[in-house]
């Protein structure tokens, strides 16, 4: 009988452990948020949010328009609805939740509205990491995305702002994903992660976006005969003809790969997902980004 009472209690205290070990485990669990213009450009870190799914951690990735307007020949409900199952199909890749707002792509605009919708999301899913477009880019919806994340960067943490969602008690971290552009700055990363076991992941992500990669985007820079027909014809054809971006700065890079990774691994990588620090949201230090991003020797 007491032979037996001890055992129970010995697996009571043993459950007790493991359950305390699995607690600590989920407060070592960052939340990262990344908040793109259109629904496939939060794929331009797709890998690096798929690393992290794979390491325990909770991504979400958010399309702040429908997309509604991205192609030659189809637009409205039903081209917002093809581009909707086309984030689908690229989550399930990933791992990654996806949600995609319902504003007109081509039409957003830094409105208090919108502003208030990405506090919201932020808000939601008590972020640590929040990653956008920084605000000189290309296309107007990707710089006013960027604006929208950046004048949320503080409002996240002021009570009387969106009251309907409870404000956050620390400002998360705001990063920016690569993007080509000079002026008024280039781009300078803090953190570059080796994708070069996973591109294939990142091809298998963008071949889900049939209406971009093969159609629109195509068609927009007039080569829209070049694309196979043939599905796994195109898929290779997609992976060769944008084997540059999906790539990513490697060598423009390398420096800061030696730094990370060490000469050795640096030598071998030869695709990368880049990481800016935006200066409006915490800056936690090299070494803490470091261990934020569980990916360095």
């Amino acid at each position: 009988m007491i032979k037996s009472k001890k055992i129970t209690l010995f697996f009571f205290v043993l459950i007790f452990l493991i359950s305390s070990m699995m607690t600590l485990a989920d407060s070592d669990k960052l939340r990262i948020i990344v908040i793109g213009a259109h629904p496939d450009d939060p794929e331009l870190v797709g890998v690096t949010m798929m690393k992290f799914v794979q390491a325990g951690h909770k991504v979400r990735m958010v399309s702040m328009t429908n997309g509604n307007a991205g192609h030659f020949s189809e637009g409205g409900g039903p081209l917002a609805q093809r581009r909707y199952l086309e984030t689908r199909c690229s989550s399930a890749i990933s791992g990654v939740e996806y949600i995609v707002l319902d504003n007109d792509d081509g039409k957003l605009m830094p409105t208090l509205e919108n502003r208030n919708k990405v506090i919201a999301q932020i808000r939601e899913f008590k972020a640590d990491i929040v990653i956008s477009h920084r605000p000189n880019d290309y296309h107007p919806d990707h710089r006013n995305t960027g604006l929208l994340v950046r004048d949320a960067a503080y409002m996240v943490t002021v009570p009387n702002i969106v009251p309907s969602v409870p404000h956050l008690r620390k400002n998360p971290l705001f990063m920016y994903m690569y993007d080509r552009f000079t002026v008024p700055n280039p781009f300078e990363p803090e953190i570059v992660v080796d994708i070069s076991d996973d591109m294939d992941k990142k091809v298998d992500m963008y071949d889900c976006h049939v209406s971009q990669m093969y159609e629109w985007i195509p068609y927009n820079e007039m080569k829209l005969e070049e694309v196979p027909k043939d599905p796994v014809e195109r898929k290779a054809w997609l992976a060769k003809d944008w084997a540059r971006f999906f790539q990513g700065p490697v060598d423009q890079y390398r420096d800061k790969l030696v730094e990370l990774y060490g000469a050795e691994r640096a030598a071998k990588i030869t695709a990368v997902e880049a990481f800016q620090v935006s200066e409006y949201g915490s800056n936690p230090g090299m070494e803490a980004l470091k261990k934020m991003f569980p990916f360095f020797p």
